[in-house]
């Protein structure tokens, strides 16, 4: 069985030329909700409407208001379409608000269209020929060239059949929305129902929503839970891309939100007020576009003043293309690939449009080459812009790549396995890389390594904590410890316990460090077992604390002393011979006390309490009370 598919079709045309007319005959339904609407007799805001098709498919319809005076709410929801209905008066044929509808529609790179000649029942059928001839003329060179065209009249009921039968055929062949990817609902409507709280309306552009799942309104940024849903006015357990949807939100107050505001899985976009995009100044602008001019940039059912700074250029003119940075006034939820209109600051008129190319940017410095390259590489294709956004975010896991790429989980996984395979990327842990930047780690972590062994050649290797801090800090703990077991394993590194060293590299003292050594040692073997803590043992030697240090650390990776406390140090005969009491007191009573120790080894309270409680680290004895027992003691081999 084919999966169903789910399709927004939408309105385009001058004012007054019989869309919402058009829609009524289609679906019954007034779009039409404003007192203000039905007096003036035009659409002011967006309408919405069900409409079943003759196979008893349900798609959402979005009337659009043709005014000038309106063109921004025209444009919060002409965005999230499949399929538009560009409506012309036969009567009045193009106009103006049909021009720039078509050039909106251009600009966004709606999939589909069908030319709908509306109030043929007022006209002759030479006439039609004329009217369609000119619409055809008018989109010639547009997504619109080849489109079919319908004759209807909304008085009649004539052509819509026909119509009907259209719109069926050219959405069985458009490519079904993406229902795995996250879910992103952009609100074109908001109000409140008493009794039940705030309600969203919008059209899911991607994924599912269900009733109880988690969603994040943005802005804000508040994450909150789905009470109802309705999908094209009738209540739903779950809602998916490609249907209008209204979503009833628990305890989310109507006054933080704001139309433009995105409804989203949490925790997967994210608000920018920056984005580099590619934008096309349409050809009839009128006047260039100059750097950091202020305009009204739209973008899904979001609008927000805007500057636009050109990166290789002073202006922007009419019909030119060109890779650029544009900063927000405030933010916004922006995804790579989203399709954006700008108009002119002041009087408004719509002046262009393009694609965003990354949503989340850094700024950039102007007049540089290498900046436009890296643009034009993000822009050049999917694999492109994923290997581009490694090299900037380091690393990354899949789910960083799918927020900042807009493609969803099965294509990222899809292009990252494609790139892995051709060695131009690499998985450690959970977390993604360049090749470039595994191979610069790789180099940075054996220098690291190296410049200890010169600088430090009494150490047995860097320590393991030392050793991840040369790493980012984005690299995750699990994905160092893959990174790292890899190089043990090709033999390119050794790791001893805690220390990591070079292969085939031996500690070895100079002359100097040797006696100091040696002078270390002799202290420590005859004190034995009350040996004092290190500050009175060592603090009269004639050499640095430092250097102290260092030969204390080749002591302890060699075992001629055990270390047990930061204070405490024993030499290793009488570690082993305070082990061999343990064991023979152990082997004939089953409690031991502190002074019953103190007197077996010979030693001080202080010595004999550091001994216990390391004894109890290591879990050779639990404390009760003030008496140990044995506990893991049989790990020991005291015949050693």
């Amino acid at each position: 069985m084919t999966a169903p598919r789910f399709h927004i079709i939408g309105t385009a045309g001058h004012v007054d030329h019989g869309k919402t007319a058009l829609i009524r005959r289609l679906t019954g339904i007034d779009t039409d909700r404003l007192r203000e609407e039905k007096e003036r007799g035009i659409s002011i805001d967006l309408g919405f409407a069900p409409l079943t098709l003759p196979e008893g498919i349900i798609v959402g319809v979005v009337d659009v208001p043709g005014h000038e005076r309106f063109i921004h709410n025209m444009l919060a929801g002409i965005g999230g379409i499949d399929l538009v209905l560009l409506v012309v008066d036969v009567n009045e044929g193009v106009m103006p608000q049909t021009r720039e509808h078509l050039q909106i529609l251009k600009l966004l790179r709606i999939p589909r269209g069908i030319l709908v000649l509306t109030k043929c029942d007022l006209a002759e059928a030479d006439w039609l020929d004329i009217v369609e001839e000119e619409i055809r003329e008018e989109v010639a060179g547009t997504f619109l060239a080849e489109a079919p065209a319908c004759r209807v009249s909304a008085f009649t009921g004539d052509g819509i059949p026909d119509l009907l039968a259209t719109i069926q055929r050219i959405l069985t062949e458009l490519p079904p929305r993406d229902e795995e990817g996250p879910a992103r609902l952009p609100i074109d409507r908001h109000f409140t129902i008493s009794g039940f709280g705030t309600v969203v309306t919008g059209t899911l552009l991607s994924g599912r929503i269900k009733v109880g799942d988690l969603v994040e309104v943005l802005p804000p940024g508040e994450i909150v839970r789905v009470r109802e849903l309705q999908v094209h006015g009738i209540k739903a357990d779950i809602a998916r891309a490609g249907q209008r949807v209204a979503v009833n939100l628990v305890g989310f107050e109507r006054a933080d939100l704001q139309r433009g505001a995105v409804l989203a899985t949490p925790g997967f976009f994210k608000l920018t007020t920056r984005v580099d995009a590619r934008l096309t100044l349409n050809k009839e602008a009128g006047k260039a576009l100059k750097f950091r001019d202020p305009v009204h940039l739209h973008l899904g059912t979001a609008r927000t003043t805007a500057k636009v700074v050109l990166l290789d250029r002073d202006k922007l003119s009419p019909g030119e293309s060109v890779l650029t940075q544009i900063q927000f006034d405030q933010p916004l939820v922006a995804h790579r690939q989203d399709r954006f209109i700008l108009r002119s600051y002041s009087p408004m008129s719509t002046i262009g449009g393009g694609q965003i190319v990354d949503p989340a940017p850094a700024r950039h410095r102007r007049f540089r080459p290498e900046v436009i390259q890296s643009l034009e590489e993000l822009e050049s294709g999917e694999r492109a812009f994923l290997l581009q956004k490694l090299s900037e975010l380091v690393c990354a896991r899949g789910k960083d790549l799918e927020q900042g790429s807009g493609l969803g989980r099965e294509r990222v996984a899809h292009h990252l396995d494609a790139l892995a395979a051709a060695g131009q990327v690499r998985r450690i842990g959970d977390q993604w890389m360049t090749e470039v930047t595994a191979l610069h780690w790789e180099r940075l972590l054996l220098e690291a390594i190296d410049d200890c062994h010169r600088n430090q050649p009494l150490l047995p290797g860097l320590p393991h904590a030392t050793l991840k801090g040369v790493l980012p800090g984005k690299v995750a703990p699990k994905a160092f410890e893959e990174f790292l077991a890899r190089l043990v394993a090709a033999g390119r590194l050794v790791q001893r316990g805690d220390q990591i060293a070079l292969p085939g590299f031996e500690p070895r003292p100079s002359a100097t460090q040797q006696r100091l050594i040696d002078q270390i040692i002799e202290i420590y073997h005859q004190a034995h077992t009350r040996a004092n803590n290190r500050n009175e043992m060592l603090g009269a030697l004639p050499v640095p604390e430092e250097t102290v240090e260092v030969c204390l650390a080749f002591l302890f990776s060699r075992g001629d002393l055990v270390r047990l406390s930061d204070e405490m140090i024993f030499h290793r005969d009488a570690y082993q011979a305070a082990l061999e009491a343990l064991c023979e007191h152990f082997s004939a009573k089953s409690t031991l006390t502190l002074a019953e120790f103190r007197d077996r080894i010979g030693s001080a309270r202080k010595q004999t309490q550091s001994l216990l409680e390391h004894f109890d680290a290591l879990k050779y004895t639990l404390r009760r009370g003030d008496e140990r027992v044995a506990w893991q003691i049989s790990r020991i081999s005291c015949a050693d």
